[in-house]
């Protein structure tokens, strides 16, 4: 059964999750979250937790059955998981949910990110700036 409140579904057919609903799941650790977009920008900033699986390379097909339709797929702004969902889709292997607004909208919720410090070469942890 689905809360409306909390997903959303698309003119597409597409299913999205608000950050603040995603946190709430990956806490219960109800969710696998894949990431698609590409290892530069996984590297540069990411959501603690989620898994590297770029759109270039992404099959759903490869993804074991039993994880759908706990997965949420994400990237940057919400353009290249809603492709990777439609992926998913198109594909009959189950249905999946994308991140409304990428990484973008989890910072704007001042949700945690993992980033790469250019100045000590290390890693840095906390809420968007």
């Amino acid at each position: 059964m689905m809360n409306n409140d909390i997903r959303n579904e698309t003119a597409a057919g597409l299913q999205e999750i608000q950050p603040d609903e995603l946190k709430r799941r990956m806490e219960a650790r109800d969710v696998l979250l894949i990431d698609v977009r590409e290892p530069g920008e996984f590297e540069a900033e990411r959501i603690p937790g989620a898994v590297l699986y770029p759109l270039s390379e992404f099959d759903p097909r490869c993804l074991p059955a039993e994880v759908f339709p706990s997965v949420v797929l994400m990237c940057g702004s919400g353009k290249r998981s809603a492709t990777a969902a439609c992926r998913v889709l198109d594909s009959g292997v189950g249905r999946t949910t994308h991140l409304a607004g990428g990484i973008m909208a989890w910072k704007k919720a001042n949700l945690p990110t993992i980033s790469f410090d250019p100045a000590t070469g290390g890693w840095r942890r906390g809420p968007a700036a």
